[in-house]
């Protein structure tokens, strides 16, 4: 087993370029190179974390959703496939998605948290937001935790 994510990912990359699995070992070298320019990225070099690096398979998962839906838009079926089956890879390496219900549940504790504060409505946003950022990292992206949390403020 692999120390770290990024060993996990560079592991996955030889065995498929010795399965010669094009997709696969294609998208894993493109995630490989935003975890690299992510380390170099600023004054000093550095090795990610995992937490680290699952930030950098995010952005890159949302930039697959991202091209795919403007691929579709322009008629471009075969290239939305593709961007979605890259999707599909750095999938498998990124955590569980939260599902609805969790999100609700974990919303609904930090809301009373807020409110035990003498925070409400959507005064508590910035507190709530605050408080849930790292307990679903990775889990769930901002648009969606934000759009739980102002609901449930509004509610």
């Amino acid at each position: 087993m692999s120390d770290t994510l990024k060993d996990s990912l560079q592991a996955d990359l030889t065995t498929a370029m010795k399965a010669r699995d094009e997709l696969r070992s294609a998208t894993l070298r493109m995630v490989l190179t935003a975890v690299r320019g992510e380390e170099v990225a600023g004054k000093a070099a550095r090795v990610l974390s995992d937490e680290e690096v699952v930030t950098v398979l995010q952005r890159e998962a949302k930039k697959r959703r991202e091209a795919a839906e403007a691929y579709d838009g322009a008629g471009r079926t075969e290239q939305a496939a593709r961007e979605r089956a890259e999707l599909g890879v750095v999938e498998t390496y990124l955590p569980t998605p939260l599902s609805d219900e969790e999100l609700a549940e974990l919303v609904d504790e930090a809301v009373l948290v807020a409110t035990a504060e003498g925070l409400t409505g959507m005064g508590a946003m910035g507190a709530v937001m605050s408080q849930l950022k790292g307990k679903v990292a990775g889990r769930a992206d901002g648009k969606r935790l934000s759009g739980a949390v102002r609901a449930r403020l509004q509610a």
